[in-house]
């Protein structure tokens, strides 16, 4: 089996995350894709607002209805700083002869260097960058054994910390997350 990951704060959820995932589901014939929300990234520490159950819930929410995809709560129960290379270890011990795929964003390959044990974690796992179409990829710095994919994507410039920011400023989420999630983050209050 062909199996991807999509890590992330998912503070909240958007389409963005989820048009993500569709396109690298179609172009790679992906047979399972996992979301996987971080307890803590550990390049952006102060970027959680919401716990982890509230986040959890909120994913649940977004693809209930989308058997394509599957919510991975193991970084959460975890806890700590999420680590790739520590979830890469458990999930290759769950899927031992599968194929899997890290998918990331093309603005992290010039940061791939910098991740904790990348070189233990290239070999581990193949990643797979999403890059807007005829847009060059970013340059990056070389990686024994990286086996690096580029899938062109939809990609929608909308991130959890400004729909956090319209929140706060009253504003609405219609159009940029699915229904569910909004009446989630409007019956729990979150963001205010």
């Amino acid at each position: 089996m062909k199996i991807g990951f999509l890590g992330g704060s998912f503070d909240p959820v958007h389409f963005g995350h989820l048009i993500a995932a569709q396109d690298v589901l179609e172009q790679f014939h992906l047979d399972r894709l996992l979301l996987v929300p971080a307890a803590q990234a550990p390049m952006k520490p102060n970027d959680v607002q919401s716990t982890c159950a509230a986040r959890l819930e909120m994913l649940h929410a977004a693809v209930e209805w989308d058997r394509r995809l599957e919510v991975s709560d193991y970084e959460l129960k975890r806890g700590g700083i999420s680590y790739t290379v520590d979830s890469v270890r458990h999930f290759r011990t769950q899927f031992p002869d599968d194929e899997l795929y890290w998918i990331i964003g093309g603005d992290q390959l010039p940061l791939l260097h910098q991740w904790k044990e990348i070189e233990e974690l290239a070999k581990m796992i193949e990643f797979i960058f999403l890059e807007r179409p005829k847009h060059p990829t970013k340059p990056h710095v070389e990686i024994p054994d990286l086996r690096l994919h580029r899938c062109d994507g939809h990609l929608i410039e909308i991130s959890s910390s400004e729909l956090r920011a319209r929140i706060a400023r009253g504003l609405s989420l219609h159009y940029f997350c699915p229904q569910k999630v909004i009446a989630y983050i409007d019956s729990n209050q979150l963001y205010r």
